[in-house]
């Protein structure tokens, strides 16, 4: 009998989920690893060598690395599910005019439920991640989401969408530990290779990090269907064509292939009209926003108003403002006007380090 019960560990092959399910291991917990199959890159059209936790080679490191500490490890193919569900909203999004967030969506809707169902038949209590965020069940009942100690990798932005359900089955062994740390750890472990490994900030599916190319794969004659479109002014002055209105997002400056005299940048696509509208750094610049599609974290409801840390996109400091519930919308008011709210992409609201919740923005 184990010292903490059983846990299964999904294991990409990389140095994070290693180090974590060896932690476990050493901790008394009895591991089980496993390894998502969630897409093969001959399904995106691309030329690309395959790497990253769909490759072969990160599937076998990771079963190596399950053989040589002694504790189980499978492959679950979720290519269907997650290709289903992912990849079309993936697709559908940039056809809407939006910018998608599918690591977000993987997390929500694929990876935690596909975990959680395997752990049911292998009769495990837990799951674990090598995600660098925090978890903790707090006086109200509810599970929160923190900050991981290492700020410039913390993950809880990706994970707002986890359940309260799913939360309390799961650990996050990498919270209070620095990325340097735990490349440390593996080095002390004798794995000198997978200390040394590199990390990929790619979508998994996109492997070259090219979505207009991977668009145009998926989708039949969309340049045909698209090509042609204007470029408009905020007044609705057309000031050129361009290449199809899938192909550009919220804040782009570069690549536009057109010269105004002054930087010009997206601040909004009309997929109707096939319509790209580009305005000015000022134009850009919002107060307000409205998120639907809201999961709360640390509390059920936020009916009055309250203060949040508000970021934007995976890598945005964060700004200060006032958030509340409205008609099923969480209402944001930046105390001070912000670039770039692309609809479609995650709005992530912080008390401190602490996840209150999420949504997307609309």
């Amino acid at each position: 009998m184990s010292k903490h019960g059983r846990i299964l560990v999904a294991m990409s092959g990389g140095v994070d989920s290693s180090v974590a399910s060896v932690m476990l291991h050493e901790e008394g917990y009895e591991v089980i690893g496993l390894t998502m199959k969630t897409w093969d890159y001959a399904s995106s059209g691309t030329s690309s060598k395959e790497t990253g936790c769909c490759s072969l080679d990160s599937i076998n490191d990771a079963r190596a690395l399950a053989v040589s500490y002694g504790f189980p490890h499978y492959i679950l193919d979720i290519r269907n599910e997650f290709g289903d569900f992912v990849i079309d909203n993936f697709v559908d999004e940039y056809l809407a005019g939006r910018t998608p967030n599918p690591c977000v969506l993987c997390n929500t809707h694929i990876k935690w439920e596909a975990l959680l169902k395997r752990a049911d038949k292998l009769n495990c209590e837990f799951i674990a991640t090598g995600h660098y965020a925090n978890i903790r069940l707090q006086d109200n009942g509810r599970y929160v989401i923190s900050k991981g100690k290492d700020e410039n990798k913390d993950q809880s932005y990706v994970l707002w969408g986890v359940s309260q359900k799913n939360l309390a089955r799961t650990r996050f062994p990498l919270g209070s530990f620095t990325k340097a740390e735990i490349r440390q750890m593996a080095l002390d472990m004798g794995q000198t290779e997978l200390a040394k490994k590199s990390e990929s900030y790619e979508i998994c599916f996109v492997p070259d990090n090219d979505y207009r190319s991977f668009l145009r794969h998926r989708v039949e004659d969309l340049d045909q269907k698209v090509s042609g479109g204007d470029f408009v002014l905020t007044d609705g002055t057309v000031v050129g064509k361009h290449q199809g209105y899938p192909f550009y997002t919220i804040g782009q400056r570069k690549g536009l292939g057109i010269a105004l005299g002054q930087p010009m940048f997206v601040t909004q696509i009309l997929p109707e009209s096939n319509t790209v509208v580009l305005g000015t750094q000022d134009e850009l610049q919002k107060e307000t926003a409205l998120v639907r599609g809201l999961n709360l974290i640390k509390y059920e409801h936020i009916n009055t108003p309250i203060e949040a840390v508000t970021k934007i996109r995976y890598k945005d400091a964060g700004t200060t403002s006032t958030i509340v519930q409205e008609e099923g919308l969480m209402k944001i008011d930046f105390h001070h006007a912000v670039a770039g709210i692309a609809p479609g992409q995650s709005a992530v609201f912080y008390e401190g380090s602490d996840l209150l919740g999420g949504g997307f923005l609309i």
